[in-house]
């Protein structure tokens, strides 16, 4: 049996859960700049300044919040390339709870650090997100610990349609909303909130050119699970998604589209150049697609995205 997806209303019910754990971030005017990346308002939604630094805090502490006291009290379990793990270490110390926190070799030392920060458990393993969280996965059977999935959970990606919300409550004019895609939690939930507050919105999924997930899944009509990984943003880099993930993207994305990691380094150089904010490649996808003009966007249209993640990559 499938997961059951959730509605608006777990969506707002999730902004109200969650209002005492994470921030409003701002949504900015890409204004007084000396390289424009589009003729129109460019708007940048900076969940690189949320607790933990990136959006995940959302989703996760919705999951955690949503759980009942001896689920809690287990102890929460996931799997992540960084970012997650931060946001459910986070969730689970404000909860009173242990968190256990697996990753794959290639996840960078700064995410590592900052998960002992948090007082997670770190466990490092396998060669991608897929292997360390099949580990995950048998550790909670084995333990007893309650799992949370990073994009394929309803109440996470309930959790992360806050963002959307948010944007469209702060900038209802916008025509175009830009959004990262790794396993797809993140953009799932935006859409569902973006095209309940304006139906007409665009929503534009944004995935590297060397971990294609989402896009092959569509293109096959099923999920697909890539044979390798090719990029250096490993958040934006599972083989395999999820069916929740994949039918709600089916429904609610109008256009997916690819960057190359030297898309993702230019967007990175021009948000801390012209802009003074500092986020890894993952974090800034969704904006390397319109700085590369991956997409043919009307003169007068608003256009905006989510800048998904903190970091110092590559800016120097």
């Amino acid at each position: 049996m499938g997961v059951t997806p959730p509605t608006f209303d777990d969506i707002e019910a999730a902004a109200d859960r969650i209002k005492d754990r994470v921030r409003r971030t701002p949504c900015l005017r890409t204004r007084f700049v000396r390289n424009p990346i589009h003729n129109g308002d460019v708007l940048l939604k900076l969940e690189c300044l949320q607790v933990t630094g990136s959006f995940k805090s959302r989703g996760a502490n919705n999951a955690v919040l949503s759980l009942d006291d001896a689920a809690v009290a287990r102890g929460v379990i996931t799997a992540s390339n960084g970012n997650h793990g931060s946001a459910v270490a986070y969730a689970a110390r404000a909860s009173g709870t242990k968190a256990y926190v697996y990753l794959p070799d290639s996840a960078p030392a700064n995410k590592i650090a900052n998960l002992h920060q948090w007082d997670a458990e770190v466990i490092i393993g396998g060669d991608v997100w897929d292997d360390a969280n099949d580990a995950a996965l048998a550790r909670a059977e084995r333990d007893g610990l309650t799992y949370i999935a990073p994009f394929a959970d309803p109440t996470v990606i309930a959790g992360n349609g806050t963002v959307g919300r948010e944007m469209m409550k702060q900038s209802s004019n916008i025509d175009v909303l830009f959004v990262a895609i790794g396993g797809g939690g993140l953009i799932s939930g935006v859409a569902m909130a973006a095209k309940a507050m304006k139906p007409g919105i665009k929503i534009i999924g944004v995935e590297p050119a060397g971990a294609p997930t989402l896009k092959s899944s569509q293109d096959a009509g099923a999920l697909v699970t890539l044979d390798e990984i090719t990029t250096a943003a490993t958040s934006l880099a599972p083989r395999r998604s999820a069916d929740i993930n994949l039918d709600i993207i089916t429904k609610y994305v109008d256009d997916i589209v690819l960057v190359s990691d030297d898309d993702m380094r230019a967007a990175t150089h021009w948000l801390w150049f012209e802009m003074g904010i500092a986020a890894e490649l993952s974090g800034a996808a969704a904006l390397a697609a319109i700085h590369a003009g991956k997409l043919s966007l009307p003169r007068d249209a608003t256009v905006a995205a989510v800048v998904c993640g903190a970091g110092a990559a590559d800016i120097v």
